[in-house]
């Protein structure tokens, strides 16, 4: 047979004789391997060395004044209502990146309204707090539904979540949690108005009272004092000497006794009482 290579024809390869075609695929594929190695190892580096460049990526720490800030004005927007510091609540686990574990801080407070005044209450706050936050209300499946963004950040919400009761909040989002956070714990309190509701109702007491707290816009700290005040079955009419009645239901009557506005909820297993002090002027 001749040596001569006929046009269009190649020649085979050689058992020893790997492939050109197979030999560029395999340096493709390590290629590929070593770079998804080296950007993996890139953000686990970063996640735990780069400080933040964004403001999503503020700590939680760094995000709690502006939360608080925002509750202060909320309770300021609620002036002569009948409502109470609701307790923070920290939700961890979820994903700030997929290598980085974060956590949720919302805080709020409830405000008790005449059924069927709901979203006239969230329209009153919306136009109190400050222009530059967007506040609006709008509707949503559950009903009217007040949206704001106080800045870095954090989002205010505002719904009803029962008939007669808003709620109102603030919240981070998903932010890293700081080595050093600890969820705060004001002083202890005394709130005479809660020995009075507590004497009117024929309650022994003082019992072990909650403490939340807000700071003012314009100075000061806003206040409730709550406590459990024992079982059910109670009537709450001796309760109506004591201040001026905001909200009068069966399970749940809110007054005003001067400045601060006490509220008692027998809606629950327990009975429960709050004396409120708001944001003055």
């Amino acid at each position: 047979m001749s040596g001569a290579v006929q046009a269009g024809y190649a020649p085979p390869t050689r058992p020893d004789q790997p492939a050109p075609g197979r030999r560029g695929l395999r340096w493709l594929v390590a290629a590929a391997a070593a770079w998804a190695v080296l950007l993996a190892g890139l953000t686990w580096w970063s996640v735990r060395h780069d400080p933040p460049t964004v403001k999503e990526q503020r700590s939680l720490g760094q995000a709690i004044p502006v939360v608080d800030g925002a509750v202060g004005r909320l309770v300021a927007a609620v002036d002569g209502e009948a409502w109470e510091l609701t307790p923070a609540q920290l939700r961890r686990g979820c994903r700030v990146t997929p290598l980085a574990d974060g956590a949720t801080l919302t805080r709020g407070l409830d405000v008790l309204v005449a059924v069927g005044s709901e979203r006239a209450l969230l329209e009153r706050v919306a136009q109190r707090l400050p222009a530059d936050w967007w506040a609006g209300v709008g509707a949503a499946s559950g009903g009217p539904r007040l949206r704001a963004d106080a800045g870095e950040f954090v989002a205010v919400d505002g719904r009803v979540v029962a008939d007669g009761r808003v709620r109102l909040s603030a919240a981070t989002g998903c932010r890293p949690v700081d080595p050093a956070y600890a969820e705060p714990r004001p002083a202890p309190a005394v709130a005479p108005e809660l020995g009075a509701a507590l004497r009117a109702l024929g309650r022994s007491g003082p019992p072990p009272a909650e403490v939340v707290v807000a700071p003012c816009p314009a100075g000061g700290t806003a206040r409730t004092v709550s406590a459990a005040a024992g079982g059910k079955p109670v009537s709450l009419a001796p309760l109506r000497p004591l201040g001026v009645a905001v909200v009068d239901r069966p399970e749940t009557y809110a007054y005003r006794a001067g400045p601060v506005a006490v509220l008692a909820d027998a809606t629950g297993d327990q009975l429960r009482l709050a004396a409120s002090t708001g944001c003055a002027g």
